[in-house]
């Protein structure tokens, strides 16, 4: 039986990508819906919540798991995020997902106030369904990463991608920019000096964050 976790990174940053991860894993044959016992290898793997793991064991944990699925990605850059909502990109990319790997089950750590999870079941629900596709059983629910090792898969890839993507516009930018979260003093300041010096910002910082508009009226940290 296929089972999909799904996973976020970097959904409230001001810099750097949206990046949804997944992971696709054969679990064993007649394990009921609510089984956590029946994804035990992964948890043996290092699957987990990635925010309690450092950067080397997120590495260490992706490498492990990579053999026993499929890990997958989407991606939403700032400039993508400005011009849209967010929202409605990751729910697209979780549907997009679904729809690619037509799992039986689908664990999701939910984007949303426990109130919007039947909702937002329905729209992925209904989006699935209008492309053809039979819309897997659901499993949608706050720290999901924590609870379902096949979250915590999706939720290391995606983190171990978003560093990536972090590390590379450090390199394009020729200085360290932190997290790209806005209790980041490093990110903060990185963007600060743009606004500060009355220069357009980069096209990976999130300029229509709440936070820019609170640097604009700071000074520099």
């Amino acid at each position: 039986m296929l089972i999909l976790g799904m996973d976020e990174a970097g959904r409230g940053s001001v810099l750097g990508p949206l990046v949804v991860g997944a992971f696709l894993w054969e679990a064993p044959a007649g394990c009921a819906l609510h089984d956590v016992a029946a994804q035990a290898p992964l948890r043996a793997a290092g699957a987990a919540d990635s925010k309690a793991l450092s950067p080397k064991r997120r590495v260490q944990a992706r490498a492990a798991l990579a053999p026993m699925g499929s890990g997958l990605l989407r991606q939403a850059t700032a400039v993508q995020i400005d011009g849209a909502n967010i929202n409605h990109l990751e729910e697209a990319a979780f549907i997009e997902l679904i729809v690619q790997t037509r799992p039986a089950r689908v664990y999701l750590d939910a984007p949303v106030h426990p109130r919007g999870i039947p909702a937002l079941e329905r729209r992925l629900a209904d989006a699935i369904s209008s492309q053809g596709v039979a819309v897997p059983q659901m499993v949608v629910q706050p720290k999901a990463d924590v609870t379902w090792p096949v979250v915590g898969a999706a939720s290391i890839f995606a983190k171990v991608a978003r560093d990536a993507a972090m590390a590379a516009l450090s390199v394009e930018y020729g200085q360290p920019l932190g997290s790209g979260y806005p209790s980041d003093p490093v990110s903060r300041r990185w963007i600060s000096g743009y606004l500060q010096r009355d220069e357009p910002l980069p096209a990976c910082v999130r300029s229509r964050w709440g936070t820019i508009d609170k640097l604009r009226q700071q000074p520099l940290f």
